[in-house]
């Protein structure tokens, strides 16, 4: 049979595109879309006094755990509360819009530290309705993300103003309301950690040891909830 110059032309183009979309479909297949998690805490979250922050933090740590499908953004600020009255509130921090313009798919709130310091605690009242609120800045993102809020660390010392017996006796409970109201899995790093010290040096931060331990009850957390 003969070809035309013009037909071969032509099916070498339909073959052509044919063969590129097939790559293109493979290519598809085994690079599924990457799942956003951000991180959003204080100096415990940023890493505070942990060598290389930036390899080590609890962040830094679940991103390894987690592997390559995911990216994982470290949004802590040191000192910083959740309460809008509070002396340093997340809220008007910049890395606060950075993390709802990164559109996470998971977020990991872990905020109250520094909230449990007397010129803080003093409005305690508002205490849950920042936190609803809070919640609901992240809820209403388009990538409607799954949303974890944490328990304080434990405060092994009374530093810098912040109280454990605040943390654990009134936070906390508070805290399980909010998770049981907004339908939001609550996970708790306090009580994993009470006797985990040695993994917090200054009595308040972890070392990099403490901050993967901390990553692994995250973790176990994140991928639980996607088996279920």
């Amino acid at each position: 049979m003969k070809y035309t110059s013009g037909l071969i032309t032509k099916i070498f183009i339909f073959f052509f595109f044919c063969s590129t979309a097939c790559i293109s479909f493979a290519q598809d297949l085994k690079s599924p879309s990457v799942i956003k998690v951000a991180c959003i805490g204080n100096s415990i979250t940023y890493g505070s006094g942990i060598a290389d922050r930036e390899m080590n933090s609890y962040p830094a740590s679940l991103g390894r755990l987690l592997g390559t499908n995911y990216e994982v953004g470290n949004f802590g600020v040191s000192g910083r509360t959740l309460l809008r009255n509070g002396d340093y509130p997340y809220w008007k921090e910049e890395a606060f819009m950075n993390a709802i313009a990164f559109n996470p798919d998971i977020v990991i709130i872990k905020l109250g530290t520094n909230d449990s310091k007397p010129q803080n605690w003093r409005y305690k009242n508002e205490f849950e309705r920042d936190y609803n609120d809070f919640i609901r800045s992240f809820s209403i993102l388009p990538t409607h993300p799954k949303i974890f809020i944490c328990n304080p660390v434990p405060a092994y010392e009374v530093k810098w103003g912040i109280r454990d017996s605040v943390i654990v006796n009134e936070q906390i409970p508070i805290i399980a309301k909010i998770g049981k109201e907004n339908n939001v899995e609550v996970i708790d790093l306090y009580n994993p950690f009470l006797d985990k010290g040695k993994y917090f040096p200054d009595g308040i931060h972890p070392d990099a040891e403490g901050a993967f331990l901390m990553a692994k009850e995250i973790y176990n957390a994140i991928t639980n909830y996607k088996i279920k």
